[in-house]
């Protein structure tokens, strides 16, 4: 019994960064019928941002904090100067792009950290918490935490916030939503900051974990993606659950 119950906690543990990086994903493919196949090299260039703060002697949360800032402001301006010029041109393009942009990313990751493997110290220890007699990690209990707050505040936005309301109209109907007057254009740019934003959290709250290095989250996007057609690629709510399932499942 007790060995079952480490292994949900640690299931949902992994199952949590799955979840977040197919929120992502989902989030960029209801707004713009994208799948970004660049989700996963994006995440590891936050946590290597992340990194570097730390290792020029920020604390952990400020460097975090900063890390999800620029993680938006990147992602808003990866769709604007990138994508949207082209939005309107066969879909198999901007798949490419996205493809290039995986090579590119992770080539500029290679450049500047190198290819060997580096030590993330996360804010959570490796230590154990026992609670009846069942021993967990407060390394998982931690990224559970965070995955499951940052789904929280993701899902408030999108259902108690009126930005959350024209980001919703301007996935599911651009045009109407141009006529109601939304602007579109924004709302698609912040869709993709918000969905570079959440790829920061799973790849800084995974690092410490699988060890930071280019390559990083390539296995995590494809989990990613499993969870994304799981719970339907349209669904949020399907994402996260998709996700955790098979974080406790594999």
């Amino acid at each position: 019994m007790a060995n079952f119950a480490q292994q949900i906690v640690s299931g949902l543990a992994s199952g949590g960064i799955y979840a977040l990086l197919a929120l992502a994903i989902v989030l960029i493919h209801r707004s713009t019928g994208v799948i970004n196949f660049a989700q996963g090299e994006m995440a590891t260039l936050s946590a290597f941002v992340c990194f570097t703060l730390v290792d020029h002697g920020w604390s952990f949360w400020p460097a975090f904090g900063a890390t999800l800032v620029l993680s938006f402001a990147g992602g808003a301006a990866l769709h604007t100067a990138v994508i949207r010029p082209i939005q309107g041109g066969p879909l198999l393009g901007i798949v490419i792009l996205t493809i290039g942009l995986l090579i590119a990313i992770n080539g500029l990751d290679t450049w500047i950290w190198g290819g060997a493997a580096k030590q993330f110290h996360g804010p959570f220890s490796t230590a154990p918490i026992t609670v009846g007699g069942v021993a967990f990690s407060k390394q998982d209990i931690g990224v559970i935490v965070v995955s499951l707050v940052v789904v929280v505040l993701v899902g408030a936005l999108f259902t108690r916030t009126k930005l959350g309301l024209g980001l919703r109209a301007a996935a599911a109907n651009p045009l109407e939503a141009r006529l109601a007057g939304v602007r579109v254009g924004v709302m698609l740019a912040v869709g993709w900051g918000l969905a570079a934003a959440l790829g920061a959290v799973a790849g800084v709250m995974a690092a410490p974990s699988l060890f930071l290095d280019p390559n990083m989250m390539q296995t995590v996007l494809l989990y990613a993606f499993a969870a994304s057609v799981l719970g339907g690629m349209d669904s949020p709510v399907g994402a996260v659950v998709g996700g955790l399932l098979l974080g406790v499942l594999l």
